[in-house]
């Protein structure tokens, strides 16, 4: 791990954000867990388990654009606190009708919207407040952290999980998820940046929805990310709805195997947003982005061919690694090149773009495995991301320059 990679952690706000963060992430990923195994003992169809899913993402259609909006006119960290406040309450809900008997598979998913739509809201707050609380040059570490922290949430969590499910309900995993958005709420007074211009024109919703749009377009470094993460979230990030299926259909490893899995996609994460920031300093972002897109598309294509459990935990390893590298490379490009009026809102639709893309590649290739296998359709989704960063290097070269910044000061600090 590089001094380059901890460089954000001496920002006070900056530190007291993500470890609030984390604490939070863990309690999501427990909950998720905890939820799953209540769907699956209390239904036994596996039906719900993907409605629930889309109840948590579809609302970030309405919700990330209009939380960006808000996040662009109002104080960000104030956003933050009172969306959490809003999840608290719906995990709260849900811990309560689970712990007096009255919660139903429908109730779950009515809440999931509910988390969801706020969770959506305060997402492009908090990735556009990052820039606020580090150094320029620190910016593409600080994603890195906060992509760190999210996966380290996703190891941990779901060993919580079933420890207190061992000895509990799901129940107690909703409730200490609900607190834990709590103590975001809490963290977030400490947490301060700098005043910005107060924005005393009318809101005007649509107007300035569009408004967004159309100068994220206008910035090559905006536009071609949120088309990349497009392109990437139907090709490559499929794979993750299909770990089960690996697991168990494929390599035949049950429950167990997809949790190992799961960990090994958690801990390649982490050990990539730790010590990649490292390597843009000594090279360049783009160059790690390229590298990254590289290893996600051959890691991606042998965890499909993977004869065993083990193999595909190392494969997966890579993977985990690689893709946040990929998604970190990508939104930091935004982050740096989207004007502070209008960051949030073009952070908005770099989301957009990956909420919408993802369940889309993820319905399928799930529904071509049914006929083709989970092995080939993986396999596929690795090639048609390799012909795409093939053919755009070859028939665009350019392609790749927006990502880094323009002058030359800014590319010595970022390392572009």
């Amino acid at each position: 791990m590089s001094p380059a990679s901890l460089a954000p952690l001496r920002h006070r706000g900056f530190a007291i954000a993500l470890a609030a963060s984390f604490v939070s992430s863990t309690g999501t990923w427990m909950q998720s867990v905890a939820l799953g195994v209540y769907l699956t003992q209390t239904t036994h169809n596996t039906v719900w388990l993907g409605l629930v899913t889309a109840a948590a993402w579809v609302p970030s259609i309405v919700g990330s654009p209009l939380g960006g909006l808000v996040a662009d006119r109002w104080n960000r960290q104030r956003w933050i606190q009172l969306n959490n406040v809003v999840m608290f309450v719906a995990a709260g809900s849900l811990a309560l009708a689970e712990l007096a008997g009255h919660l139903t598979p429908s109730t779950a998913c009515y809440l999931a919207v509910v988390e969801g739509l706020a969770g959506a809201a305060a997402w492009p707050a908090w990735q556009s407040l990052l820039p606020d609380l580090v150094d320029r040059r620190e910016v593409f570490a600080a994603v890195s952290l906060s992509s760190a922290q999210f996966n380290l949430g996703r190891v941990i969590g779901p060993v919580l999980a079933a420890l207190v499910l061992a000895f509990a309900s799901p129940g107690w995993c909703f409730a200490i998820n609900a607190v834990t958005f709590l103590i975001v709420v809490i963290a977030f007074l400490f947490v301060h940046s700098a005043t910005r211009p107060k924005v005393d024109a009318p809101l005007r919703l649509w107007g300035e929805t569009v408004e967004g749009a159309r100068r994220a377009w206008s910035i090559d470094g905006c536009r071609y990310p949120i088309v990349a993460v497009a392109v990437v979230a139907v090709t490559i990030s499929p794979f993750i709805a299909l770990v089960p299926a690996m697991a168990i259909d494929v390599l035949h490893a049950g429950k167990v195997g997809t949790s190992w899995l799961v960990t090994a996609q958690g801990v390649g994460a982490v050990v990539g947003a730790m010590t990649l920031p490292g390597l843009a300093r000594r090279t360049s972002r783009v160059f790690v982005l390229r590298l990254s897109i590289a290893a996600a598309v051959a890691s991606e294509f042998l965890y499909a061919l993977t004869p065993t459990l083990a193999l595909g935990m190392v494969a997966l390893v890579v993977l985990g690694g690689a893709y946040v590298g990929t998604l970190t490379g990508l939104i930091t490009s935004v982050q740096l090149h989207a004007p502070d009026r209008e960051r949030s809102r073009i952070l908005s639709l770099y989301t957009l773009a990956l909420s919408i893309a993802y369940p889309i590649g993820a319905v399928l290739q799930a529904s071509a495995a049914r006929w083709w296998g989970v092995r080939t359709v993986t396999a596929l989704g690795a090639l048609v991301m390799a012909v795409v960063a093939l053919g755009v290097t070859v028939m665009r070269p350019s392609f790749w320059a927006p990502f880094a910044l323009s002058t030359k000061t800014e590319v010595q600090l970022l390392a572009d």
